[in-house]
């Protein structure tokens, strides 16, 4: 089943890598080609936030493993993690937000490879973290001022800290960063190779192509929702019915629906409540980072503490 999984991961790398190319060309032969935020955080807060709508039935399985009886504590912890993560947000958001980048890079490398690679050594962790940092690196090397924007736009008015990125940008730290991601793919890509492994450069290459071409919060869209979320979900899918991958999408939907729409309905009030202080497309970001954040920490620790618990 792993070399099917494999298999189908290279397939929808290499569509990834072919749409990436078709789109970016499209968009570079028509002028002044945007896409409102608003877009993106429809795709988002549908294909995007799906891949962690079996959390619920994850904090099942670890809750069975740790003989917890009262599944509500589930559902409390939870929220009350996310709920932390916007107070913790509020009062020191540089710091946050250099957190959740190291988090994240690290979540993307090890989420979008991990079907890969067999051993789990701290050499690996560290690989897994500078590749995924070429998502955070990319945006900020082609669009450093729009990347900026971003950053003030999520509560951030920290000058030293704005000085400090200044200093990064000014002494190509930013390019060494994405130097180092490069030595990183290269090295999961060879060790222990084979071919299926060709899907660490596809999506390498489609990474950069994406941020190249397309401001950071499309080139973020583009890769979280039709990468990122559509690989975590083919692992579900695989997990909920590996004989039969078709009645195990038919699953995936109808478990991840409930979640996804009540994510969507509180992201949307949030959205509404946000409008009434800010701008629209300033609400917009603030909701699609912030919120991702509140929801991948909490994601993550479940994913750590599953993966301990069951070894």
């Amino acid at each position: 089943m792993n070399n099917q999984i494999k298999k189908i991961n290279l397939n929808h790398s290499f569509i990834f890598f072919l749409f990436c190319n078709v789109f970016s060309l499209i968009t570079f032969k028509v002028n002044s080609f945007t896409i409102s935020p608003l877009i993106c955080l429809f795709l988002i807060l549908s294909i995007g936030i799906s891949h962690g709508s079996l959390d619920n039935e994850k904090g099942r399985k670890l809750f069975q493993i740790l003989g917890i009886n009262h599944f509500f504590i589930f559902y409390l912890s939870y929220i009350l993690i996310g709920l932390v993560l916007i107070i913790l947000w509020m009062i020191i958001p540089h710091i946050s937000l250099v957190i959740f980048l190291i988090v994240a890079s690290h979540h993307f490398g090890k989420e979008d490879t991990q079907f890969l690679i067999i051993e789990n050594t701290y050499l690996n962790q560290l690989l897994f973290l500078l590749k995924g940092s070429l998502i955070v690196f990319a945006p900020m090397y082609f669009h450093f001022d729009e990347t900026i924007s971003i950053f003030k736009l999520l509560l951030i008015d920290n000058d030293s800290f704005y000085e400090f990125l200044d200093i990064i940008e000014t002494n190509k730290i930013l390019l060494y960063g994405i130097i180092l991601s490069t030595l990183s793919s290269i090295l999961l890509f060879t060790k222990n190779f084979e071919l299926k492994k060709f899907t660490i450069f596809l999506d390498y290459f489609s990474i950069l192509i994406i941020n190249y071409y397309f401001s950071p919060l499309l080139a973020f869209t583009i890769y979280f929702c039709f990468l990122h979320s559509i690989r975590h979900s083919i692992s579900l899918i695989s997990e909920l019915d590996k004989n039969d991958l078709s009645n195990g999408l038919k699953i995936f939907i109808k478990k991840a629906l409930p979640l996804t729409i009540l994510t969507a309905t509180f992201c949307l009030v949030g959205l509404y409540l946000l409008n009434n202080t800010y701008n629209f497309d300033s609400s917009v970001l603030k909701i699609i980072f912030i919120g991702l954040a509140s929801l991948t920490f909490p994601h993550i620790l479940l994913e750590y503490l599953i993966e301990k618990n069951e070894k």
